[in-house]
């Protein structure tokens, strides 16, 4: 009995745990190619169980599989149980969150260079603890729209210098909606605008008109009222963009309700007034039975502009001299085109009401209008509201002028999103 056992143990002691690797190997090897081990070797692993129904796998490769993520765990474990780190990171979110509160107090909306801007620390670095030597330090990002999880601190505090310091300034961390609130953060820190070859050529050709037009009448009308739109040309541009996309969205009337400065400009460009009819009334030419008239930056007018989403009616409303006094006439005219549709809800007519920032800050009907904005029967009435900025060196100096740095936040109460863009500065001798 004793020398079977004995004899059983010797015939499978090559099977011990020290020859494991080896054996593993060489069934590695049948499983590759089973004519390349010994023919003993080769029906000891073929009467294995299972074998012949379904091929084996590579046991080294599910080992190895197994070992690095053991090795990639202890590294986590490492990481997120390192206080300084953590520490870190935590300093990091509260910089990103820093630029999104105060970043628009760093826009850059003085071209030039007339206000000087106030220090705003949370944007500093230093004041989350953050040093020079963390700037080649990679951190996750948290929600920061950039694309990555994680980068490197001065590459993240040079996109958000570039999200929410540049020429446009974005407040909207007051908004109480958190599906909003994310929806502008996703747009903003997404990217830039991608625009084609087309749509660039079409903006300098638009551009390159209203310069033009200005151009023109300052040389052949030297000292003309006129109301130039020089520095705030991109208004042009814009309001054709706005028509557009107002087109292919399905509106049919667009009501614009705008002040003297750049007016001129808006009835060629964008509404299609001949320009040998603006010449004219320049010229002081004006037909017999029509009388004298307004002035002629006080002049309505209409037309209507092909879209790819079909034919817009736009209705620039007659400006009375009486600063503002237009909102409210605009938000009439828009209630009465809703109500001739019997569509008092739908996008069918935008209102577009551009405003400069000292009559929006210092004429009260411009809350009067505002206020009704929430009202039933007026609500889709007030839709799009544009400033015209017109800095100027005149005293007294314009910080003075007003409470608040910017124009926009007294629109805050009723406007979900603000945003700030570079303004037009004109510069006047003082009278002092």
């Amino acid at each position: 009995m004793q020398n079977s056992a004995l004899k059983a143990w010797l015939d499978s002691s090559y099977l011990s745990g020290s020859n494991q690797s080896w054996i593993e190997q060489l069934y590695e090897d049948f499983l590759t190619d089973p004519d390349s081990v010994d023919a003993n070797w080769r029906l000891t692993f073929q009467q294995l169980p299972g074998t012949g129904v379904k091929p084996d796998q590579l046991h080294s490769k599910t080992r190895e599989y197994f070992r690095r993520q053991a090795l990639a765990g202890s590294r986590y474990s490492s990481t997120i149980s390192d206080p300084d780190t953590n520490v870190k990171q935590v300093k990091v979110l509260q910089l990103i969150n820093a630029y999104r509160f105060r970043g628009h107090q760093h826009a850059n909306l003085d071209p030039l260079g007339l206000w000087k801007q106030e220090r705003v620390a949370d944007l500093d670095p230093s004041f989350h603890d953050l040093t020079e030597a963390d700037f080649q330090e990679t951190f996750n990002v948290g929600s920061f729209a950039s694309g990555k999880e994680t980068m490197k601190l001065g590459e993240l505090l040079d996109a958000l210098k570039q999200t929410y310091c540049g020429p446009i300034g974005a407040e909207y961390m007051h908004i109480t909606s958190t599906e909003e609130k994310r929806w502008i953060q996703q747009r903003i820190e997404s990217g830039r605008a991608a625009f084609s070859a087309d749509e660039k050529k079409r903006f300098l050709n638009e551009l390159t008109a209203a310069e033009g037009l200005e151009r023109y009448l300052g040389a052949k009308f030297p000292g003309a009222k006129r109301f130039s739109l020089e520095g705030g040309d991109a208004l042009i541009p814009m309001l054709k963009e706005m028509v557009r996309h107002a087109g292919n969205s399905g509106t049919r009337e667009v009501v614009l309700g705008m002040a003297h400065r750049g007016r001129l400009n808006v009835l060629i460009n964008v509404l299609g007034k001949k320009p040998q009819d603006l010449f004219d009334e320049f010229a002081g030419k004006h037909k017999e039975h029509l009388g004298t008239g307004d002035v002629k930056y006080h002049m309505g007018f209409s037309s209507d502009i092909e879209t790819e989403g079909g034919l817009v009616h736009l209705a620039l409303a007659f400006n009375p001299s009486h600063l503002e006094i237009v909102s409210p006439v605009v938000m009439g005219s828009v209630r009465a085109r809703l109500d001739r549709l019997d569509e008092p809800s739908s996008n069918k007519v935008l209102p577009i009401t551009i405003h400069g920032d000292a009559a929006v800050t210092g004429q009260g009907v411009v809350q009067e209008t505002l206020n009704m904005s929430k009202a039933r029967v007026t609500k889709w009435a007030v839709r799009y509201v544009s400033l015209s900025t017109t800095r100027s060196a005149l005293p007294p100096p314009t910080r003075w002028m007003r409470v608040q740095r910017l124009t926009v936040p007294i629109l805050a109460k009723w406007f979900r999103r603000l945003f700030s863009t570079s303004t037009r500065t004109i510069r006047k001798p003082s009278l002092l």
